[in-house]
């Protein structure tokens, strides 16, 4: 059971993405105002509610947002779940939620945080800057719905409660905690040979904490707040090889902002992103050194080409969207020629 002080810090780590969103709006080049102001509703997730630092940071701007042309009402929601379906109900007009959430909006910038595409903040800086030029607006916008910034959460990494769980043959037969609402991370792990187990953000770490898992996949900024340590106890680990890049998206409806809000915002998130990348760093630098496990480098290797056939099958049974996986191809092929994939048509 999470202390209060624990509790607070690792909400205040997952409402990350949402502060800097808002901090954008006063931020960014001033829309023109003399046309009047438009009311929005921005819903945000923060595990905190109307205690938190995204809505306390909402509440702070609500007037500089007008300089953008918007008179801006914020509310904050402790849970992801509910922000979504208020949103598709037209009760929101703009969520700040995680991106993988987001992949009912608008698929192709849902699957950004797919297995192994991005391996390292090397590649998400390139992939943010991508997405965030005019050239890719029209990906941007799926029906109503826009992506109007994305920013990223850090690496996802595997952690383990025996440190002999260190290749996927023995994880055969493990317990994985998944998100029950992305059944392609159950498929995955049915893939591999594991068991799936059905969690959510409130309770995946308590399992792993008290043994009904065997596995989770966690950023950094989850772990001392979550006292992950004590699911690791004196035999766990954490394998130094990023499972995937984890990000948050803000979107809006279209027709309910000016006209050129959303490239606007995404334009200059993008430019917001050195200050996400120095806190994932820090707290990845607080983990102490004796939790990490380093593979080897064949190892690694067949990971690699084990996450690529993932990406393939999920990406031809409809899970990821195969633009955005030529997408971070051809990011990963710029910055590692030499890799396998890079001679090869296939995604």
């Amino acid at each position: 059971m999470m202390n209060p002080d624990s509790l607070r810090r690792f909400r205040r780590g997952l409402s990350l993405f949402a502060p800097m969103f808002l901090l954008a709006l006063p931020a960014a080049p001033a829309m023109a105002a003399d046309a009047g102001l438009k009311s929005v509703r921005i819903c945000v997730f923060d595990p905190l509610g109307t205690n938190g630092p995204a809505y306390a940071q909402a509440r702070d701007q609500m007037l500089e947002a007008r300089k953008w042309g918007i008179n801006a009402e914020f509310k904050a929601y402790p849970d992801e779940r509910v922000v979504t379906e208020d949103f598709k109900a037209g009760q929101c007009d703009a969520a700040a939620i995680t991106t993988l959430r987001s992949k009912q909006f608008n698929h192709f910038v849902g699957s950004l945080d797919s297995i192994g595409a991005v391996p390292d903040t090397a590649h998400m800086r390139l992939a943010l800057d991508a997405l965030a030029d005019p050239k890719m607006a029209p990906l941007m916008i799926s029906g109503q719905y826009e992506v109007a910034g994305i920013a990223p959460l850090g690496s996802v990494f595997v952690m383990v409660r025996d440190r002999a769980i260190n290749s996927i043959e023995t994880a055969a037969g493990k317990k994985v905690a998944v998100m029950d609402w992305d059944k392609s991370q159950a498929k995955m792990v049915q893939k591999l040979g594991s068991q799936p187990v059905a969690s959510d953000v409130t309770n995946f770490a308590g399992k792993f904490n008290n043994g009904q898992v065997d596995i989770i996949a966690a950023p950094a900024i989850a772990f001392k707040p979550l006292e992950l340590y004590r699911g690791l106890g004196t035999k766990g680990a954490i394998y130094r090889f990023p499972l995937a890049m984890m990000s948050g998206s803000l979107l809006i409806r279209r027709d309910r902002f000016p006209d050129g809000f959303g490239q606007k915002l995404r334009s200059f998130v993008a430019t917001q992103k050195d200050r996400a990348f120095e806190i994932i760093a820090r707290e990845e630098k607080g983990i102490e050194p004796h939790y990490w496990m380093d593979l080897t480098a064949a190892d690694k290797a067949k990971y690699v080409d084990m996450m690529r056939e993932a990406r393939i099958m999920m990406m031809n049974d409809g899970d990821y969207d195969p633009r955005m996986m030529k997408l971070l191809k051809r990011i990963r092929c710029r910055l590692s020629a030499g890799l396998a994939e890079c001679s090869q048509s296939s995604e």
